[in-house]
């Protein structure tokens, strides 16, 4: 049987149109709204930023670690049962948050919502493109990408809008109602359909889930994967202090996060392109070199202005790739038989490592006296591992 039969044509188009949509949502809604509250919520609270962000790294941890069960489940139910459960149970979870009245409450809350997360982000998004588009899923999972780069571009601004009007607790509610009306029925109801399974032949060349997990192939991609996305993505939440560090203003170095975004969009639409030229380790290698690369330049270039911005958007769009590249991984190398477990056990120290990256950056900061060593060090760790990569 076909890795894409169970669904026909207009049905696979429909399964993508829903999970652009709820993949926006919920990455607004879980991911981006915290930073934009995050200085409402210590103002009213009195809890440091610091703790706030701690808990919101445990989150993403939990999201991380309970991916690897989620996956095992994809593969045997598919994604709607398991993004219609993850749905449900985040409408409570961040009412949880919005209600808490000390900090366990809070950080309890969030971890539950981690739960959820595990269920609706990328993940089990990725699981059902890959089963249902197949060979094709290069061109899905770059729509779906595209629409969660767009999160940001939605929820910041509307929940900066709320937080005006509304105290921070009223407006995770509000937050938390949208999600719910949008996810849960487009999951109930927009990923419906046959489950394919997966033919022999792939099932064969996929081996047994476990003996892959366990495989050197396995553990070293893991690990390069790992290392990768923290010197990626400690690039993100740093790039601010750097800037600064350089004597930009803070409104510049907002403008160059934000087009950082634009970048990435420009990296995922050229990947499909890069992944039919190039072997699965050859454009591991590629992307990691351009992340060491890109990365680099902004430990070198004091400015100007514009030259800083444009080392920004570049390094934007090589997590942009990597995004696709971290989707893509199972798939080129294994198939798409199990692929919801393994991608979870990939995933697992992936999104471990990007949800401490902020924090290590920072600290390696502090231990270096500055920003700029940090960011040299990072290039060096990609470009080790891009060469560690090459075919």
């Amino acid at each position: 049987m076909s890795a894409v039969s169970g669904l026909g044509e207009a049905a696979r188009r429909r399964v993508l149109v829903v999970l652009c949509g709820t993949e926006i949502t919920s990455w607004g809604v879980l991911f981006y709204a915290f930073p934009v509250l995050a200085p409402a919520i210590s103002a009213d609270t009195g809890w440091s930023v610091a703790v706030l962000t701690a808990a919101f790294s445990a989150c993403q941890i939990v999201a991380a670690l309970t991916g690897v069960l989620v996956g095992r489940w994809l593969d045997r139910s598919g994604p709607r049962p398991v993004m219609t459960a993850g749905s449900v149970l985040a409408v409570p979870a961040l009412i949880g948050v919005a209600a808490a009245p000390n900090l366990a409450c809070y950080f309890g809350a969030w971890l539950v919502v981690g739960i959820a997360a595990s269920g609706t982000l990328y993940p089990p998004a990725f699981a059902a493109l890959t089963r249902w588009w197949g060979s094709r899923r290069v061109a899905a999972l770059t729509a779906v990408t595209l629409a969660g780069g767009l999160a940001s571009t939605v929820f910041a601004p509307l929940t900066a809008l709320l937080n005006a009007r509304l105290d921070w607790r009223t407006t995770v509610v509000v937050l938390a109602v949208i999600f719910g009306l949008i996810t849960i029925p487009a999951h109930a109801l927009g990923l419906r359909g046959e489950w394919p399974r997966v033919a022999r032949a792939e099932q064969a060349r996929q081996g047994d889930p476990g003996a892959v997990a366990r495989s050197r192939a396995f553990i070293v991609l893991a690990a390069a994967m790992s290392l990768g996305a923290f010197a990626l993505y400690a690039v993100v939440v740093n790039l601010v202090p750097l800037l600064l560090e350089r004597g930009q203003s803070t409104g510049l170095a907002a403008v160059a996060l934000g087009l950082g975004g634009v970048g990435q969009v420009c990296g995922r639409l050229g990947y499909g392109r890069l992944s039919r030229n190039t072997t699965a380790r050859g454009r591991m290698a590629i992307v990691i070199a351009a992340g060491a690369a890109t990365t680099g330049l902004l430990a070198v270039i004091p400015g100007p202005a514009a030259l800083l911005i444009a080392a920004a958007v570049l390094a934007g769009s090589t997590r942009g790739m990597f995004t696709l590249l971290q989707a893509t991984a199972i798939s080129d190398r294994w198939g798409a038989a199990q692929f919801g477990r393994l991608n979870g056990m990939l995933s697992a120290p992936v999104q471990v490592a990007i949800a401490l990256s902020p924090w290590g950056g920072a600290a390696l900061a502090e231990v270096f006296g500055g920003y700029s060593v940090v960011f040299a060090l990072l290039a060096a760790l990609a470009a080790l591992l891009s060469l560690s990569s090459m075919p």
